[in-house]
């Protein structure tokens, strides 16, 4: 319920801002006429409501398909009925979690690969917790607890749905300024070159040129929000872990994935939401959607969320 309220008054918030933003280059620059004289709606509504409708759109879609996304990308293998005593074990351990955070069970699986582990799913009460083959075989049982503590408050937390609404606003904002930026710099040189204002109407080629290239750049600039978040967000998921398992035993985990090789960020959207990523250096730094592991074990020592 406080997810779909979240969600209500965000895209009320954006509807607003983005209403605000209108209205002053509407006074400054006269945008609705020069979106008229191009053929274009001229009212806000129009452009406000098509970069939220691209916007959340895409960014919910995504979030909805996450789960099953996952398991077919990943070859994931949900233990139905556990077969094995390490089958059973990692059952047990996440009911117990889910338990002690107040949260429905999710599906718990296992895929192939280095150690790593993810959490997805649209909502907390169905969401799925997956550990590698790799990390169940490099790591102590108490360093798996941790890690799947780790994971579980990624899903206690409603990461999943936050990074959506984050990311929905950014879409939206991005598109929206992206074809304002257009429609301006287009308007400006047909101007220059006719001495007057283009009404010829329709799109122009510099038009759709200006307005892929501004996506880009507001896009990157987004990207880099979003991954600061992920970071961000990646604190508090090891306390969560260091709630339900121990704090030593998470420093423990962070510690094992420290003598691992470089971690391979896992695909898409789950990237932001495994144990660990890769670490860039310089400007690709600010892309990273994990702290490097040496700090998320100094907040730990530190007490530092």
């Amino acid at each position: 319920m406080k997810r779909t309220i979240l969600l209500i008054a965000t895209n009320f918030a954006v509807v607003a801002v983005l209403g605000l933003v209108w209205n002053i280059l509407d006074a400054s620059f006269g945008l609705s006429q020069k979106m008229s004289g191009m053929g274009l709606p001229a009212e806000f509504g129009y452009i406000a409501l098509m970069s939220l409708a691209l916007g959340f759109g895409g960014a919910f879609i995504s979030l909805w398909m996450s789960k099953g996304a996952a398991k077919r990308s990943m070859g994931v293998h949900i233990i139905d009925q556990p077969s094995t005593k390490q089958e059973r074990w990692l059952i047990n351990v996440v009911k117990r979690q889910a338990d002690k955070v107040g949260i429905d069970m999710p599906e718990v699986g296992i895929f192939h690969g280095a150690p790593n582990a993810f959490a997805t799913g649209a909502r907390k009460n169905d969401a799925l917790v997956a550990v590698s083959t790799g990390l169940l075989e490099s790591m102590s049982a108490d360093e798996v607890e941790a890690v799947l503590g780790h994971e579980m408050a990624h899903v206690a937390n409603g990461d999943m749905v936050t990074q959506t609404l984050l990311q929905g606003v950014l879409n939206t904002f991005v598109m929206f300024f992206a074809r304002v930026i257009a429609w301006l710099v287009d308007s400006v040189l047909s101007s220059n070159r006719d001495g007057e204002n283009n009404n010829s109407g329709g799109y122009g080629m510099t038009y759709f040129i200006v307005s892929m290239v501004a996506q880009m750049l507001l896009g990157f600039l987004a990207s880099m929000i979003v991954m600061w978040f992920s970071r961000y967000r990646e604190f508090h998921a090891d306390k969560g872990g260091a709630d339900l398992a121990g704090r030593e035993k998470m420093i423990a985990a962070l510690r094992r994935l420290q003598q691992a090789s470089q971690p391979e960020d896992l695909p898409g959207e789950m990237a932001a939401f495994g144990i660990s990523g890769k670490i860039g250096a310089g400007f690709s730094r600010l892309l990273m959607t994990h702290p490097p592991l040496e700090e998320r074990i100094a907040a730990l020592q530190e007490k530092r969320y």
